[in-house]
């Protein structure tokens, strides 16, 4: 062969070889380590199982560790997350008493953080700083200053983190909002949210805590009392809903558990995700558990009061109703709801599949559907409607700068942490 054609040849063979597809070199659904994103779960109760399923459906995920103080849960998830992974490379997982360890591990790209509210903000900004991204469940956080504080932190180290307001990735929420959004309705003139009532004080009583579990680091950076199994259901009671998020210090109630799916979508179809109301009323009688109520600066009030069936968002315009849950999407006319968007409407992110988004995310280093901003600013709103209902106090709310003016409710903004925890030294 002549030196000419050789080396034509050679190039064509060799061009030939480089775009050969993953697949085809390590076989059917291989893919490379580099394309791996490596996970560590740090509570592993009801939710984090719920989670792993979804999560481990992302062909890119693999979990490596996970983290719980109670002993069992921690047992459980393990072998569970290690079948998981048997299905992509068998791969174990290491189980960790602290969190803080599974952060040590360099070959951890990202955290799904599952434990209650009240550890939210400490884990996410430690899991920043430690250069990992991160999923974490709804609400947020505890309190407005947290909120801040993990949006902050997740800025600074350039993390990205998806909040678990999933519905933002289920159509019928999306379609809701975009026709509101482009005036299908007209004006909104009002918006009922069905959710539960607010948080209240635990009044549990203390009783003897079990070998598995490691109470004090349950408690974590909250103020301390004694254990109760409602606050920290045992494995074998971990189905139910969880007790602590009745309780204040520890969660927010419905007004937060389920605020931060339903007062999501009011915010996201308003256009308010990087803002919020400017003003917010207690009810009338001090005992209700619903009545509250804010208003932003359009005008538009939002009303949390039971108005139909289950949790639930109505929508009422100048020229429709919108109605939307996880069971309905309806409206007036009944022939709305069909409407495709036209060419000059504007759509919203989509996002089919709320723990793809996440991946996606991560690998194209871009803000997912729930950004950690969003999520911050529909917990505030929760926050806040839980404070107007502590205080019976009418209140203005500053969203720029994130202040009442309201003293009382000024220093509701963030709580008192224990030693040695402290989430805003960053």
């Amino acid at each position: 062969m002549k030196r000419k054609a050789f080396i034509k040849n050679m190039a064509l063979g060799t061009a030939a070889f480089t775009v050969l597809p993953r697949h085809v070199l390590g076989g059917k659904g291989f893919l490379a380590p580099s394309d791996r994103i490596t996970l560590g779960y740090i509570g592993v109760g009801k939710q984090a199982m719920s989670l792993l399923g979804d999560i481990n459906r992302c062909p890119e995920t693999l979990v490596l560790a996970a983290s719980d103080v109670d002993t069992k849960k921690l047992a459980r998830f393990v072998e569970r997350a290690t079948g998981a992974n048997a299905e992509k490379v068998a791969t174990s997982v290491t189980g960790y008493a602290q969190y803080r360890e599974l952060l040590e591990r360099k070959d951890i790209d990202a955290v799904v953080v599952a434990a209650p509210d009240h550890w939210h903000a400490q884990m996410c900004v430690d899991a920043a700083k430690m250069g990992k991204d991160i999923y974490c469940e709804k609400p947020l956080a505890l309190t407005i200053a947290e909120g801040r504080a993990m949006v902050d932190a997740v800025r600074k180290y350039k993390r990205v983190l998806q909040t678990g307001s999933m519905q933002r990735s289920w159509k019928p929420f999306r379609q809701a909002c975009e026709l509101i959004t482009n005036g299908y309705i007209g004006d909104i003139k009002e918006i009922n949210v069905s959710v539960g009532g607010p948080v209240r004080q635990c009044d549990l009583p203390s009783q003897l805590i079990p070998d598995y579990l490691d109470w004090n680091a349950w408690i974590g950076p909250s103020l301390y009392r004694g254990y109760h199994p409602f606050l920290a259901p045992p494995i074998e009671n971990d189905k139910d809903w969880a007790g602590w998020r009745n309780y204040r210090n520890f969660g927010g109630g419905y007004v937060t558990d389920w605020g931060a799916h339903m007062f999501d979508i009011v915010q996201w179809a308003l256009g308010m995700d990087e803002s919020g109301p400017v003003s917010f009323r207690a009810p009338q009688d001090p005992l209700a558990q619903e009545g509250a109520s804010f208003q932003y600066a359009n005008g538009v009030t939002v009303y949390h009061r039971q108005w139909g069936p289950g949790n639930a968002v109505q929508f009422i315009g100048t020229e429709g109703t919108i109605e939307v849950s996880r069971e309905f999407l309806r409206s007036t006319p009944t022939a709305l709801v069909a409407q495709t968007l036209k060419p000059t409407d504007k759509p919203l992110y989509q996002s089919d599949n709320h723990y793809q988004d996440w991946v996606d995310a991560m690998k194209k280093r871009s803000r997912p559907i729930a950004d950690v901003e969003i999520g911050h600013r529909t917990a505030s709103v929760c926050n806040a409607v839980n404070i107007v209902y502590e205080l019976q106090a009418d209140v203005k709310w500053d969203p720029k700068n994130e202040v009442f003016d309201h003293a009382s409710a000024n220093q509701l903004i963030s709580r008192p942490y224990r030693t040695p925890w402290n989430f805003s030294d960053f």
